[in-house]
């Protein structure tokens, strides 16, 4: 039995017993072995490393690791640039879509909300997830440690529990999503895109006082629900803000 010195850091430590947490620790295994199964040995699922470290040199997931060797892992780095290290993707998903397992319906209507494309599923299996998420670039967002272990996973993030608006604000600040929040322009309800529709075109489909009170509807291609300005729609303007705060404007004359 091979033997290979572990240590994680940051919030990696949390997939772990508390008596192995922010410490160097001996992990037996059979060598030689990947970094990938080594990782996930340790209880981390692989879509939560950003770098790994063997024997302080940059390497991927299928390094083989050795008897005596010391292995690093660290997550997401977000506060400094680490390039001339290898991160373990080649690039990231410049426009990031999802698709969530059965337990974050909740998730992915925000999601949706703020313009992303999420595919939620109640009826789906591990491993059809696990392909759709490869097959269609989707970044798998989950609280089973199993599916984002799966090999076909490249691209995951593990969802803490907490309140829904936590775990989307925790979410967007992981993966930067800010600048690529276009809210309201998605239905909650089907994931298709919501389109502006003459007030004439929804008579009959709107309460009567609604279709007087407002000017500008939306309907959705795929489902056909109509949206409004109402206080819902303000209400969730103010959790975006929360989320991501506007930009101050640059004074007059400011250079």
């Amino acid at each position: 039995m091979a033997t290979v010195t572990l240590r994680c850091y940051a919030e990696l430590n949390d997939f772990l017993p508390p008596e192995r947490r922010q410490r160097d620790w001996a992990l037996g295994f059979v060598a030689p072995s990947p970094a990938r199964h080594l990782v996930e040995l340790a209880g981390v699922p692989h879509t939560e490393v950003e770098l790994l470290l063997l024997n302080g040199v940059s390497v991927d997931l299928e390094a083989d690791v050795g008897d005596g060797d010391r292995l690093a892992v660290y997550p997401l780095f977000e506060a400094f640039d680490i390039r001339p290290a290898l991160r373990l993707r080649s690039r990231p998903l410049r426009r990031p879509r999802f698709i969530a397992d059965a337990h974050l319906g909740a998730l992915a209507r925000r999601l949706r909300m703020l313009g992303f494309d999420t595919l939620w599923f109640n009826d789906v299996g591990d491993a059809e997830l696990a392909h759709l998420s490869a097959a269609q670039h989707r970044i798998l967002l989950s609280r089973d440690r199993g599916l984002l272990m799966r090999q076909a996973v490249t691209h995951g993030c593990f969802i803490r529990p907490a309140p829904t608006w936590r775990q989307l604000a925790a979410l967007v600040e992981r993966l930067q999503l800010c600048a690529e929040i276009a809210p309201f322009t998605r239905c909650t309800a089907c994931n298709a895109a919501i389109l502006p529709v003459a007030a004439a075109d929804v008579r009959g489909r709107v309460p009567p006082g609604v279709r007087a009170r407002e000017q500008h509807f939306w309907r959705c291609k795929g489902c056909g629900r109509i949206y409004w300005q109402g206080t819902h729609w303000q209400a969730m303007q103010r959790r975006i803000d929360e989320i991501c705060p506007p930009r101050p404007r640059p004074k007059a004359g400011a250079v």
